[in-house]
């Protein structure tokens, strides 16, 4: 019989178990979370380049105007596609399933079938946006990959769902935390809209106004009943998390969850005001809408109330500065989202530059920016590596804030006067079309310099994947702390 030391027999602490099992969930989790996300970096610095050319085109007409494959109508559906789809999507399942494994605090199941579900996604991203590119393109917002494209993200989703619901039905922890509400909404919610969407507007299409209505339903109800779920439920589970202290009252969290399932899904119709709708149809969207004050008005008071205090904390941690931003973010664009459904307003903003800034502010300002504070997080816990360079994670910030800050600006108050002067008979078309032309370039401008924000991700990515540089002993912070106290730390050793 082998010797035993007393340490031997000695039980484990519940802190060296929960070490061990978080080990665990972080080597399941491993291939496919990062699968997704290498998937996201590609199709985020490819969706740039393609929103690049779209914005130059809007002011630069003539520029690369020789290739029928790179007109504005075929580059600027790619590049939706590719962002809401390519990056944003994967993004999302990525955060998602660590997410789920970690609170379940259970391995992550069927992890063959999400390496599966990786190769399924990108080649639907990549056939879709061929697809596009070569003039096959549906013209239909949000739904622009053609035919042959959806059945590879639904097949790739159903494995994805798989997945993540059986790590919830295994899961060792009791309590179901606020974060999972949100998750598990995300993953009924997204196959129910993409799937009755594709069938009633591509395989089985409606005919007439039925055509808009359900277009506007899927293409508002993606971004509220897809990526904000998981926005908001990275955001309740990273604040706490780095910062080392409760949410401020899971109450509020629940009231926030629920009403924001009973109101969204009404709201999507109010994009058709004016349109050859029955009035009652677009009064209860527009009721829809406002009610979002409700949900909105509790998310922003529950991270508020858990920030408050720690604002400081702001200087030192890049998944706590990128989340805070996009929390913010939210409550911004919801509100302007709840005003710009009332007539008297959307009579000026509609059909202008006005709803793109707005559109951006919500999957941009909010969700990209929440997914960067999040893989920021996740990655080291996942390659054992930590992020190479404070100072370029402080680049990669500022150039997407700043840029978002100027593009949003730019197109609001841009989008604002073409609306006042679209319903001035007395002013003529070419002329609101010139006017418009210093707020378009400013868009390019605030473009490059989120591209290079983009890039310097990117390289981050790729270098935190190849374990490049000298190994740290603790996480990466925009600066270091002077009293070398620890803030919850981006990463640590294996299993934290």
């Amino acid at each position: 019989m082998s010797e035993q030391t007393a340490s031997d027999l000695e039980p484990e602490s519940d802190r060296q178990v929960f070490a061990r099992q978080r080990a665990a969930i972080d080597a399941s989790a491993r291939l496919p979370v990062l699968g997704f996300f290498t998937g996201s970096v590609f199709w985020l610095f490819a969706g740039t380049v393609l929103a690049l050319l779209a914005s130059i085109k809007l002011h630069n007409p003539q520029f690369l105007d020789d290739a029928s494959w790179l007109t504005f109508g075929r580059v600027r559906p790619a590049h939706l596609n590719s962002m809401a789809y390519g990056w944003a999507s994967q993004a999302g399942i990525g955060v998602l399933l660590w997410l789920m494994a970690r609170l379940a605090r259970a391995e992550l199941s069927h992890t063959r079938l999400l390496l599966s579900a990786v190769v399924l996604w990108n080649v639907g991203m990549l056939a879709g946006t061929t697809g596009i590119l070569v003039g096959e393109s549906t013209s239909i917002e949000w739904l622009e990959f053609p035919p042959f494209a959806p059945p590879f993200f639904a097949i790739a989703f159903a494995l994805i769902a798989v997945s993540a619901m059986v790590t919830f039905r295994n899961r060792r922890e009791p309590h179901v935390y606020v974060t999972q509400w949100y998750l598990i909404g995300a993953v009924f919610w997204f196959p129910w809209l993409y799937t009755a969407a594709n069938l009633l507007l591509l395989y089985t299409p409606v005919s007439g106004v039925a055509q808009a209505s359900i277009n506007w339903w899927y293409a508002h109800n993606v971004l509220g009943l897809w990526l904000t779920p998981i926005g908001l439920g990275a955001a309740y589970y990273l604040l706490p998390k780095v910062l080392g202290r409760p949410i401020y009252s899971y109450q509020l969290s629940l009231l926030g969850f629920w009403s924001l399932a009973l109101f969204y899904n009404w709201a999507g119709v109010h994009h058709l005001i004016g349109g050859p709708l029955p009035a009652w149809l677009i009064t209860l969207s527009i009721v829809g809408s406002v009610m979002m004050v409700i949900p909105v008005i509790t998310v922003a008071i529950n991270h508020h109330m858990t920030v408050v205090g720690n604002f400081r904390e702001l200087r030192y941690s890049p998944t706590l500065r990128f989340i805070v931003f996009g929390a913010m973010s939210y409550t911004a664009v919801s509100v302007q989202g709840s005003l710009q459904s009332l007539r008297t307003v959307n009579e000026v903003t509609h059909f202008t530059h006005y709803t793109v800034a707005h559109a951006h502010m919500g999957v941009y300002a909010f969700f990209t920016m929440i997914m960067f504070g999040s893989i920021y997080y996740i990655v080291p816990r996942l390659t054992g590596w930590e992020w190479a360079s404070g100072r370029l994670i402080s680049f990669h910030f500022w150039t997407t804030a700043l840029g978002m800050v100027l593009y949003f600006l730019a197109l609001t108050f841009g989008g604002w006067w073409q609306g006042r002067e679209l319903n001035n008979a007395d002013v003529p078309f070419l002329t609101i079309v010139q006017n418009t032309l210093p707020y378009l370039q400013a868009r390019s401008g605030a473009g490059l310099l989120m591209a290079a924000g983009h890039l310097a991700f990117a390289v981050l990515f790729a270098l935190n994947l190849l374990r490049f540089g000298a190994p740290r002993r603790g996480p990466t912070l925009f600066v270091e702390r002077p009293n070398n106290a620890e803030l919850a730390p981006t990463v640590a050793p294996a299993g934290s």
